[in-house]
């Protein structure tokens, strides 16, 4: 199943990112797709915020992988420059790790992404609203977006 959720602004992208938040589970894995300024860090931003993170969370675009500790790890990734080049990074490890692993482009990568895992695909509408594309693989994300999109968005 699909779902698609639209946001007006900054703010209700933040409250949509906190939301998936509040249904954390450990090994949990996020792939974030869209364009340049879509709003994939803006959603990490939010997702970090409400996990209890003070650091400021900048797109890790030169290191690859940022590590965040809060209520549970956080470990930001993106993979654009990588062109699908994971070879002795690691990525695989992190999912396994206990935290919650969130991809930026994760497009680029999708030969080593879990088969459970939830996809969102950001889709700028103008210059404030987004939809989201939000695509559950496996009962337990499905389970996460009943929790999260039916209480919250539909």
């Amino acid at each position: 199943m699909e779902y698609k959720v639209v946001t007006n602004n900054l703010e209700e992208t933040i409250e949509l990112a906190q939301n998936f938040e509040a249904e954390k589970f450990p090994n949990m894995v996020i792939c974030l797709d869209g364009e340049l300024g879509a709003g994939k860090t803006t959603f990490v931003k939010g997702f970090a915020q409400a996990l209890g993170i003070t650091e400021n969370i900048t797109s890790p675009t030169f290191t690859i992988i940022k590590e965040y500790n809060g209520e549970l790890p956080l470990f930001h990734m993106d993979v654009y420059r990588l062109e699908g080049n994971t070879e002795g990074l690691g990525i695989e490890e992190y999912f396994n790790r206990g935290g919650v692993v969130i991809i930026e482009w994760s497009e680029t990568i999708k030969d080593i992404l879990p088969a459970e895992r939830l996809d969102i695909k950001i889709k700028v509408i103008d210059e404030d609203r987004r939809s989201f594309i939000i695509t559950p693989h496996g009962s337990k994300y499905e389970e996460l977006c009943g929790d999260v999109l039916w209480n919250h968005y539909l």
